[in-house]
């Protein structure tokens, strides 16, 4: 299949009319030797796109093509690529490039960096398994998938589209078994809640909270329970959820509203995952819940800051704050090595791509159950 030298998909072109997408003829980074062309077939909106179209979190570079959970056919590959062939079937997640030889990268050993190291990402790549550091999700030099400039100066577009052009240790093989609509949202929002839980040393049986049952909560209870059998609960401001969230598998339903909410549960989770994106969250109250040496893992991204904090907060129980950053290659693979294994299954409500407009308003008003894919339907 021959691909065209401009991309089509559906772009916001300022933040006052962030959601008003439209089709937008774009040319894409230069091919080069590493990279590869995926025919877009699902893509998933992830709370970030919102975010993102509104310059919430930093001023947004327009015209912008969002979208980083993207399943697709392959339709060409760089003379480097040796892990992905033309045919096979892939995802993309939330990064497009990194520098391939710093320690997040390489690894601690890395030496110096070569003068000739370019936005190839020539050294340091071995395609299939990831890079050695296996940290590559945290490169200070990182491209992500859309909204972010490669070192050339070519903008990076995203899945709202009907072709992506993305390095090759970014691109991940599918398994058998799981259907590609499924798959789309577990690249960004489903390793972003997989990572923390699978790193958390954790054993079977622990008490672990989910706050908020979102886009990326629901795949925290999800994993929590069906991958690593730990114990779930869910905490949330209303109680709307709760018959989902025991579906998913939590054995628990904790709603903040209430008066006194955290009485009697101080001191009784293992860790606590935040995906709550609010400035003003109960960050005390979420704190007070942790046993002993307990941690606390922030993945939602709030448009501001944290609630402050005291000292008392954190060291009269030894607790630990993290942060967290979707996942690495291995991290990837090994989530959909246990996807395929467990029968995990995203709870996805797929809508035509030529819809993304009323899929963007539902997502704002809170209606997805809980993540919207969009099926592309550019021909």
């Amino acid at each position: 299949m021959s691909v065209p030298e401009q991309f089509t998909g559906y772009a916001a072109f300022d933040a006052e009319n962030w959601a008003d997408l439209r089709l937008h003829k774009f040319t894409p980074k230069p091919f080069d030797a590493y990279d590869i062309d995926i025919k877009v077939d699902y893509c998933g909106i992830c709370g970030s796109d919102l975010h993102v179209l509104r310059s919430g979190w930093s001023p947004t570079i327009y015209p912008v093509v969002p979208g980083h959970e993207v399943t697709g056919k392959v339709v060409r590959v760089g003379p480097k690529v040796t892990s992905i062939k033309a045919g096979d079937y892939v995802g993309v997640g939330a990064q497009a490039w990194s520098c391939g030889g710093c320690d997040a990268c390489a690894g601690e050993e890395v030496g110096e960096k070569h003068s000739s190291w370019g936005p190839e990402g020539e050294h340091g790549h071995g395609g299939k398994g990831g890079l050695k550091g296996g940290k590559e999700n945290y490169c200070k030099e990182v491209v992500e998938t859309y909204n972010w400039r490669y070192k050339d100066g070519s903008l990076a577009y995203g899945g709202y589209a009907d072709y992506v052009r993305i390095h090759e240790n970014f691109v991940y093989p599918i398994p058998e078994g799981i259907a590609p609509e499924i798959a789309a949202p577990m690249l960004c929002a489903g390793v972003t809640m997989y990572s923390p839980l699978a790193r958390s040393g954790l054993k079977p049986g622990a008490k672990v909270g989910i706050v908020g049952l979102g886009g990326l909560g629901h795949f925290g209870v999800l994993f929590a329970k069906q991958v690593f059998n730990f114990d779930v609960t869910v905490i949330s401001h209303s109680a709307r959820k709760k018959e989902d969230a025991l579906k998913m598998g939590a054995s628990d339903f904790w709603v903040t509203s209430e008066e006194n909410w955290t009485e009697k549960r101080t001191r009784t989770l293992d860790m606590i995952i935040s995906t709550n994106f609010s400035t003003d969250m109960p960050l005390k109250h979420y704190l007070s819940l942790l046993k002993i040496g307990g941690t606390l893992v922030v993945c939602g991204i709030p448009e501001g800051k944290l609630p402050a904090l005291e000292w008392a907060d954190i060291a009269t129980s030894n607790l630990a704050i993290r942060g967290s950053n979707v996942g690495s290659k291995v991290e990837v693979e090994e989530m959909l090595k246990a996807v395929a294994e467990k029968d995990v299954k995203s709870w996805v409500n797929i809508m035509p791509m030529s819809d993304v407009k009323t899929a963007i308003q539902k997502m704002e008003n809170g209606e997805a159950s809980y993540r919207f894919v969009l099926k592309a339907d550019f021909e």
